[in-house]
């Protein structure tokens, strides 16, 4: 009997992710709330050398599921696939959230891999989907944000290298707003 309630687990799966549609995920990230993880990514940005990128997928592509790709495989693909690791000091951060899986991963650059360890930032991410549990997205974004963006205020601080090129001007690497996919 066991073995028959967990061959579901796999068309449960497949379910969520082929009802994942584009109005669901604008429900839980509507254009305020995009508005305001922007700007919490922006300001943070100005606080620290490193880079932020959010992305939000409702649902993986039809081609990955089929294969068996789970969240961790799919934030290293889009981490590469989007540049993340390609930061002057290596100190990119990139929050993925599959709404469809309710799963949030971190993967951080290897210059801040090497300074903050992976429970940090699982708990950043089980502070995240608590409150996405809670049907507060807004609100565990956010403070997911403050987190990554305290971790590496602590350990990039404004006041290194970069903060001198281009008369003070330091270059925004990243695209500030979230990624919807």
């Amino acid at each position: 009997m066991a073995a028959a309630a967990q061959s579901w687990g796999p068309l449960r799966r497949w379910t969520r992710h082929l009802l994942g549609t584009r109005a669901r995920a604008e429900r839980s990230f509507p254009p305020s709330t995009l508005n305001a993880l922007t700007e919490a990514i922006a300001a943070g940005e100005r606080t620290h050398c490193g880079q932020v990128r959010l992305i939000i997928e409702k649902a993986l592509p039809w081609h990955e599921l089929r294969a068996g790709i789970r969240g961790r495989q799919r934030a290293l693909a889009l981490f590469a696939d989007h540049g993340i690791w390609d930061t002057e000091e290596n100190c990119g951060v990139l929050v993925y959230v599959n709404l469809a899986d309710h799963t949030v991963d971190i993967v951080a650059d290897r210059g801040i891999a090497r300074k903050v360890d992976g429970a940090a930032w699982q708990a950043i991410c089980d502070g995240i989907t608590a409150g996405f549990a809670r049907g507060d997205h807004r609100g565990a974004t956010l403070a997911a944000l403050d987190q990554v963006n305290a971790l590496l205020r602590r350990h990039f601080p404004i006041d290194r290298a970069l903060d001198g090129m281009n008369g003070g001007a330091r270059p925004n690497e990243l695209p500030d707003p979230p990624l919807m996919l």
